[in-house]
């Protein structure tokens, strides 16, 4: 389930590597995503 919620969230989501996005200067929301990101891959891969 969760390898079919990764490849949802690299089509739906931002990716902020490309963008250079300091973490210093993200927004709440911009953290939350990466957030999710980082959870929904490692249970994705583990």
């Amino acid at each position: 389930m969760f390898k079919i919620l990764a490849k949802i969230n690299h089509w739906v989501l931002p990716n902020y590597t490309k963008e250079q996005l300091d973490l210093t200067k993200a927004t709440k929301m911009q953290k939350a995503i990466i957030a999710w990101k980082y959870y929904v891959t490692t249970r994705a891969v583990g």
